[in-house]
């Protein structure tokens, strides 16, 4: 029989199928992981200033982005009411049975629509949880695309759901953007001067759940992996599980309901010349609480070429530590040649270096 993951039965069995379970070495630990400490941005009064006013914080940021690329933006004017609303939708899609969940199913190839774990793309190590994911673009033809989107796939009724989802995925990119300035001023670039890396940005919204596991010592929500995106801005809810692979060992890093923590992808490590570090991170699960996360990854246009800025390269002074490559490319790679875990920009760069064979 063709293995189903209906999030809603799969959470009441003691048992779970031995395709999610996952090897000893890789399984989360039972006595649960030590906490990390993770430099805490406030944006508002980052932009207040001209940038230079907390020089120890950005040197603090600096250093993190250098280490392990996750931090956290507190101050960021996003209204929590809208995250309340957001939730919300996400409880209420979730809540849906799983039939019509599946009529948003995400196919073979594709980054969009819902997906209940990853039955049909791989066949082991398979994470518990369900996600659904949508494109969004803060290009003017990109105005209406959520809203559209869950209308045409879902119908009519869900038109206030693509409502409430077109404004948060607004409101990320706005949020995402103002980091890269932040960013910028840790790399010695003027403000504003990555903002032109994402115009016309091809950016994807994720609802992440992961239902409760009767053994959770023995799979993932999500295995290992580095994000391919650019830039990811993550809110959890209170229950907990993000951890993050630092120093030889997991740490977990504490939900903050006030905060959005941002992590560096693959392809912002590109374009920083490797200075900003894309780090291995995980999502465990537990046996009474469903966990939510609500995932938003920054990206550029499809086609923008992912390179250093030159005026980076001059203060860098290293060579260039990857080939030149698209947004497109390397989203084409991760979905269809490689699973995207320990070393997926690497492989990638061997793949175009050994002239995009196989």
């Amino acid at each position: 029989a063709t293995l189903v993951f209906d999030a809603a039965v799969r959470s009441r069995k003691d048992d779970i199928p031995p395709q999610f379970v996952w090897p000893a070495d890789e399984a989360p630990s039972v006595d649960g992981v030590e906490e990390i400490v993770v430099p805490v941005v406030d944006l508002a009064g980052f932009l207040a200033g001209d940038g230079s006013a907390d020089a120890g914080g950005l040197r603090d940021l600096a250093a993190a982005c250098e280490k392990h690329g996750f931090f956290q933006v507190v101050n960021h004017g996003v209204d929590p009411a809208l995250l309340a609303k957001a939730y919300r939708c996400c409880d209420a899609f979730y809540a849906m049975p799983l039939a019509e969940k599946q009529r948003a199913q995400r196919r073979l190839g594709e980054n969009h629509g819902y997906a209940g774990s990853f039955v049909g793309r791989f066949g082991s190590k398979l994470p518990w949880k369900e996600t659904m994911s949508f494109n969004c673009s803060a290009a003017p033809e990109g105005a209406r695309k959520v809203v559209d989107y869950f209308v045409g796939v879902l119908g009519e009724e869900f038109r206030y759901m693509g409502e409430v989802w077109q404004e948060y995925c607004d409101e990320m990119t706005r949020l995402a953007l103002d980091v890269t300035d932040v960013l910028a001023a840790c790399l010695g670039l003027g403000r504003g001067s990555l903002r032109g890396f994402f115009a016309g940005d091809d950016s994807l919204m994720r609802l992440n759940r992961y239902p409760p596991c009767q053994q959770p010592h023995l799979t993932l929500g999500t295995g290992p992996h580095h994000d391919p995106a650019s830039l990811t801005l993550l809110h959890q809810d209170d229950v907990g599980g993000l951890e993050v692979f630092t120093g030889g060992a997991w740490r977990a890093v504490r939900p903050r309901s006030d905060a959005f923590v941002v992590n560096i992808g693959d392809t912002f490590s590109a374009l920083t010349n490797g200075r900003h570090i894309s780090c291995l991170h995980r999502a465990v699960v537990n046996s009474s609480l469903a966990r939510r996360s609500l995932t938003f990854f920054l990206n550029p246009q499809l086609d923008r070429p992912v390179a250093p800025p030159t005026e980076l390269l001059a203060i860098d002074g290293r060579p260039r530590a990857y080939p030149g490559f698209t947004w497109r490319e390397f989203l084409e790679f991760t979905q269809k040649h490689y699973r995207s875990d320990w070393r997926t920009l690497d492989a990638f760069a061997a793949w175009i270096n050994q002239g995009r064979k196989g």
